[in-house]
Parts: structure tokens; sequence; C-alpha cells
């Protein structure tokens, strides 16, 4: 009988109890928290910045680089002319072609032995 009675009282109290609407907000909680967004977004921040500098600085590096070419090969033929200038100075300061050259305008040379002047800045 007991379990009648409390059965009867369950089927009572179900029945009277008034059914209201209750609306459950359910919050989804995420997986990133605000002050992780955060941090994650300096450091995205911070990793262009220094990105952008990095190929600044690699630009300019390859800019100074190819200048120091262009001017090592201006170097160079400039050596390149420079020594063909002292072989053609060697060349013109020859004795034989000293006297030919005297010869031909009319001068004689008193003295057997010509010897070649040297230049005072050598």
């Amino acid at each position: 009988m007991a379990a009648n009675h409390a059965r009867s009282w369950e089927h009572s109290y179900t029945s009277y109890q008034p059914q209201v609407d209750k609306k459950v907000i359910v919050r989804k909680k995420s997986w990133i928290t605000k002050g992780e967004k955060m941090l994650y977004s300096f450091v995205a921040v911070f990793l262009l910045i220094a990105g952008g500098f990095m190929v600044s600085y690699s630009s300019s590096t390859d800019s100074l680089n190819r200048e120091i070419q262009t001017i090592q090969n201006s170097i160079t033929d400039q050596q390149v002319v420079n020594e063909g200038l002292v072989f053609e100075i060697k060349d013109l300061s020859r004795p034989e072609r000293i006297t030919q050259i005297a010869r031909e305008n009319g001068f004689t040379i008193q003295a057997a032995e010509v010897k070649q002047a040297n230049a005072f800045n050598q």
C-alpha cells in the first residue's frame, strides 16, 4: 500500500506543478581565451614587423653588394688600362726610338752611348 500511496502522490504532484518555460542559456566556451588571443595577435604583429625589417635589411645589403661589384669591375678595367699605358710608356721611351726620332729631325748624336731617362715619380 505504501507503493500505491507513493505513486499516487507522485502522480498528483506532477499534475499540479505549474509548467514554466525556462530558457537555458548555454554559453559556448572557446578553446582560446581573450588573453591568449591578444598574446597571439601581438606575436603575429611582431613577426610581421620583424619580417619587414629583415626584408628591408636584405634588400639594402643586396644593393650594396651590387654596387661594390660594379665598383670592383670598374677598378679592374682601369687597372688593365693603366697596365697598357705603362707598357706604352716603356715602348715609347726606348733609346733606339729616341735616337731615330732625333736623326729624323736633324740632330746628331755626339756620344755613342745613349741612356734611358728615368721619371722622377716612379
